[in-house]
């Protein structure tokens, strides 16, 4: 387990590696766009990375694909559906809200 912290909350919890933010950040009762259901075919979980970056898995080619046709990604930047939380704290900072 590893420790996830959801800004601009603040919010702190345990995720299991392995766990896609998606649904860490759902399960901690945060709020957040994700209307393809984690298909990163709409890139509406965007989110930036702020600590732990590097710790996390490697972007694949879906999620790099889908961030280049986004306005406003940067090294930040990350698809929620498609990380996965590594073994060690990850602080992240929600982009959209619902």
């Amino acid at each position: 387990m590893a420790l996830l912290t959801i800004q601009p909350s603040g919010k702190t919890i345990d995720v299991i590696a392995g766990t896609p933010l998606l649904a860490a950040i759902l399960a901690a009762g945060e709020k957040i766009h994700h209307k393809c259901d984690g298909k990163a075919e709409c890139g509406s979980c965007h989110i930036f990375v702020t600590e732990g970056r590097k710790t996390l898995p490697r972007i694949q080619k879906i999620e790099n694909e889908k961030l280049d046709t986004l306005v406003g990604v940067g090294s930040k930047s990350r698809l929620a559906c498609q990380t996965l939380m590594g073994e060690q704290a990850v602080t992240i900072e929600l982009l959209s809200f619902v």
